[in-house]
């Protein structure tokens, strides 16, 4: 569930080109695919690589691999739509070790140019009005604020909760913000939310695209519907192996701006933007296009994660951050 909730997450927060959507069909909930379904899936998902994958060298090392399992018949064996598209992925993942980068099967029919409308189906009630990903907002104490962020949906759906949670907790003197359990969503909202906790105009992360070869910077805003929480009051953030993505773009540029300070354990470890592209009838791949990188430390996050200020369990990360904050509270000048 929590899987299908973060790749849910990205498709999305994500501007996805090549995108698919599902059609009705009669199919089992698994297909048997022969050897033409097969070599047609291997022979587009090799050409979507080379048009698309971020590192155009590891895309020709991933196709050297599989051709050479294929022709060594690797595949023969394999019936199984779901056990064929698991087995590419961790083919891909031998040579790329890129944890976005997957093989899908579908087993309805698949077509391609529309973006499934997976919203309504996958969130009603309770769960559709926490859209937001704001799931909690308010004080530990009077001078310490906590804000629980669970997902990072596009920008539009997000402005509203963010101002009205930073309102909320603009009285106090030191946040925390937990994203534990963030699985990621829309660099945008990141950028939005990463506006309320510094005073100025701050550059960001650049995104640089292997389909278009241009760097576009990411700033903060400006002009917010809420009350800034400014750039000098204490914040820490909780992190952990269930911080993804998008949840891992704020944790590590909060921390190299040294805007906040990292408690818990290593993230997730995947930075790279994707898009879906269709194989066929039946397979599609999420492929990483774009690389983020960061202008402090000219780097990112994907496969090394996000490694804390403060190490300290995930289960016990709030309380070491609500003591470390409260002494940094009480050790600070009167107010």
């Amino acid at each position: 569930m929590k899987r299908n909730l973060f790749i849910l997450l990205i498709l999305l927060s994500l501007g996805l080109a090549g995108t698919v959507v599902a059609l009705p069909d009669l199919f089992r909930p698994d297909l048997s695919v022969d050897g033409t379904t097969r070599a047609q899936t291997i022979d587009t998902l090799v050409a979507r690589l080379d048009q698309h994958y971020v590192f155009h060298d590891r895309a020709r090392q991933i196709e050297m691999l599989l051709r050479q399992r294929q022709h060594d018949g690797a595949y023969g064996a394999i019936t199984s739509g779901e056990r064929f598209a698991a087995q590419l992925t961790a083919d891909m993942a031998s040579v790329a070790h890129d944890l976005h980068m997957k093989v899908k099967f579908s087993p309805k029919r698949l077509r391609p140019g529309v973006e499934p409308d997976v919203m309504p189906r996958a969130a009603s009630g309770a769960a559709r009005a926490r859209y937001d990903g704001v799931e909690d907002a308010g004080h530990l104490s009077p001078a310490i604020g906590y804000l629980r962020i669970s997902s990072f949906p596009p920008r539009a759906a997000v402005a509203g909760a963010y101002a009205s949670a930073l309102d909320k907790l603009s009285d106090t003197d030191a946040l925390i913000v937990d994203v534990r359990d963030n699985g990621g969503g829309d660099p945008a909202s990141v950028a939005l939310l990463i506006s309320y906790f510094v005073d100025g105009p701050t550059r960001l992360n650049d995104i640089w695209s292997r389909d278009s070869g241009r760097t576009t910077q990411t700033w903060t805003e400006g002009a917010l519907d809420g009350r800034r929480y400014g750039g000098r009051k204490p914040v820490a953030i909780l992190a952990g192996p269930g911080t993804a993505s998008a949840g891992e773009d704020f944790t590590y540029t909060m921390q190299a701006l040294k805007r906040a300070t990292v408690v818990g354990a290593r993230t997730w470890g995947g930075a790279h933007p994707i898009a879906l592209y269709r194989l066929g009838d039946h397979f599609f791949a999420a492929i990483p296009h774009s690389r983020t990188i960061s202008p402090i430390t000219h780097t990112n996050w994907e496969g090394s994660g996000v490694m804390p200020d403060v190490a300290a369990k995930p289960a016990d990360a709030l309380a070491v951050a609500n003591d470390m904050l409260q002494k940094q509270l009480d050790a600070a000048p009167s107010r």
